[in-house]
């Protein structure tokens, strides 16, 4: 698969998700997050994820995570994965920002 595959590959799972009323999710520290974030965004912290696992599952919506480059937000997705959440990583928020 070449590198614009992938590329339009992701770009299908987030407008599926998105379709599906996903909601984005962002894992970088409140610092990061007060300096720029996607409008309507939910904010928790990668390091408080686990103590809000239950809160999350409320929401009862697939979660499109997102931090500053991908990894922190890499991690959240599969965390939620492994509670049994539909989620998937968006990578950087400012890029996830552009492609909806």
């Amino acid at each position: 698969m070449g590198l614009f595959n992938l590329f339009s590959s992701k770009k299908k799972k987030l407008k599926e998700y998105q379709d599906r009323g996903a909601i984005i999710l962002d894992v970088r520290t409140k610092n990061e997050y007060n300096q720029g974030s996607i409008p309507g965004s939910k904010h928790i912290p990668m390091q408080q994820i686990s103590s809000q696992i239950s809160e999350i599952k409320k929401w009862n919506k697939p979660i499109i995570t997102c931090c500053q480059s991908g990894v922190r937000s890499g991690s959240a997705a599969k965390f939620l994965r492994s509670n049994g959440i539909d989620a998937i990583n968006g990578g950087g928020w400012s890029s996830l920002n552009r492609k909806l």
